[in-house]
């Protein structure tokens, strides 16, 4: 193993036990020691082999995993749920690490959804500084027009959010039915926001998927299954993240 530093609260996060920004406030609320020493400095850097506690507890740190995961609706983008609701992790009851997913889906959106212990990349693959795309297609009631759509890439107000999308394009539409299938391409992945933003134009979506992240696609899955990410797809998502590649 390497003996290079790593900030404190990167180490947290690669322990699977919460996210890198949730591990920042923990350090400064004097809940993390090191070598038996509370440590309140975000800047603090720490070796392979330094004895790490959080809330007293300490931590392990384990090899990271990555999986794809096919999410059907009717699923909860959530480790757990207070309704009783089916969620994400029941799709993965092989997998034994504590994973958690990068962003979430609604409950009644299909598609992808990337799981992980690995906090630092979660966080980083979130940030839309790095502009990763998330490809969605939509059915909607009613036949937007082209002046319409393209207001959706110029960026619209909705509640008091910003809401952009980075391409839209019309694959179909049905005028005896009054429906149009659209794909919107989006960098960021605000709550219910291709929702949101079909709705603020007078469409209601009626179904949703999450067809393409990054390079990665569902092709040859059916909802509901999983597969673990290969060491060439991990790279190429750190990469596009500019998460360091050892």
């Amino acid at each position: 193993m390497s003996d290079k530093l790593e900030r404190l609260q990167k180490v947290i996060a690669q322990s699977g036990i919460t996210s890198r920004r949730k591990a920042e406030q923990l350090i400064m609320e004097g809940n993390v020691k090191v070598n038996g020493k509370v440590v309140t400095e975000l800047g603090t850097k720490v070796g392979p082999n330094a004895d790490i506690e959080v809330n007293g507890v300490p931590i392990e740190k384990e090899e990271p995993v990555y999986y794809l995961v096919y999410k059907p609706r009717g699923v909860i983008s959530s480790v757990s749920d207070d309704k009783g609701r089916r969620v994400i992790t029941d799709l993965l009851p092989e997998v034994e690490k504590r994973v958690y997913p990068v962003g979430r889906l609604d409950y009644d959106t299909s598609g992808i959804i990337l799981m992980t212990n690995d906090g630092a990349f979660a966080q980083e693959l979130m940030h839309p500084k790095y502009e990763i795309d998330k490809v969605y297609v939509a059915k909607v009631k009613g036949i937007p027009t082209k002046e319409e759509l393209s207001s959706l890439t110029k960026g619209i107000k909705v509640e008091g959010d910003y809401l952009k999308a980075v391409r839209q394009r019309i694959l179909s539409t049905d005028r005896q039915k009054n429906t149009a299938i659209i794909q919107l391409t989006l960098h960021e992945g605000k709550n219910r926001q291709v929702r949101r933003m079909f709705e603020a134009l007078g469409y209601p979506v009626n179904k949703l998927k999450r067809e393409r992240y990054a390079f990665l696609t569902t092709q040859g899955m059916q909802p509901g299954s999983y597969r673990e990410l290969t060491p060439y797809e991990v790279k190429k998502l750190k990469q596009a993240a500019n998460i360091n590649v050892n």
